[in-house]
């Protein structure tokens, strides 16, 4: 459905630390690193190796190494977040949390939650004050976690109010729907357009 769902996290004080599993660890892209990221990507989103490029999905003028996390489990990349950012005169001070996914196996320990974490932190180390995402409506457990990470729904049109309901009502989190009521009975509100490289999970 369009347009993608837009979540946004007002401000980037007080983010928890990353606590990972045992086995695990974060790191860095490195040089070399584009078919690692494009068989994570393309694996968490159930498509084949290589349908997502890298140079065409990433490499723009925002990207840099640190910008581009992987998470690491038992010596093998399994998850993968990036920290970009959204040009200055559109939305500045704002990360943009771009490509998030975790391998299919290796659910269930919340690394999608920390390697998201770690990417918040990484924009707040670069002086990013808030951040934005844009996500699908049927990714509900990547909904969950932005959820929990503080993200609230961002209406950009008006087909959005009754489109966050039925998530609400698909995590079977109600208590979600009443909360957000305000914010879903609310004024739409249109952002200055996001950067057209974007294109998140």
């Amino acid at each position: 459905m369009t347009p993608q769902l837009h979540m946004f996290r007002a401000s980037l004080d007080g983010l928890p630390p990353v606590v990972l599993p045992a086995g695990c660890e974060l790191r860095c892209f490195q040089a070399g690193d584009e078919p690692v990221w494009e068989r994570v990507i393309a694996l968490s989103f159930g498509k084949n190796p290589g349908e997502i490029p890298f140079e065409q999905s990433m490499r723009r003028d925002c990207f840099l190494p640190e910008r581009v996390l992987f998470i690491r489990r038992d010596g093998a990349d399994v998850g993968t977040a990036s920290a970009y950012v959204t040009p200055a005169d559109r939305m500045p001070d704002c990360g943009y949390l771009h490509y998030v996914g975790v391998m299919p196996g290796h659910t269930g320990l919340h690394l999608g939650y920390q390697v998201t974490l770690a990417a918040l932190h990484r924009m707040r180390q670069e002086g990013r004050r808030r951040a934005i995402l844009q996500t699908d409506d049927f990714r509900l457990p990547a909904i969950k976690t932005y959820l929990n990470l503080g993200f609230v729904p961002m209406l950009v049109d008006e087909n959005q109010r009754q489109r966050w309901r039925e998530v609400f009502a698909n995590l079977h989190l109600p208590e979600l729907a009443e909360r957000s009521a305000p914010l879903l009975d609310g004024p739409v509100w249109q952002p200055p357009a996001i950067p057209p490289f974007v294109s998140l999970i």
